[in-house]
């Protein structure tokens, strides 16, 4: 529901899985999945990204939405 084109989405997935690839090993993490997805996410819509890691990355208060903004 974000401003955001299905081409956007499309190459951010394309990036995401280009990522996991170059790791060259048959199994990934789902951690490392999770952060590969921030880290792009945060580029094409930190909105989005917000909202990701809060349930990702499991927020309990206020604070921790504070601390991932600020860092």
């Amino acid at each position: 529901k974000r401003p955001v084109g299905e081409r956007e989405i499309d190459a951010l997935v394309q990036r995401v899985e280009a990522d996991l690839l170059a790791q060259g090993t048959p199994e990934v993490a789902s951690s490392a999945i999770g952060e590969t997805v921030l880290r792009h996410l945060k580029e094409l819509d930190q909105v989005a990204y917000i909202r990701f890691a809060s349930v990702y990355r499991e927020f309990a208060d206020l604070d921790d939405l504070r601390r991932e903004v600020e860092g």
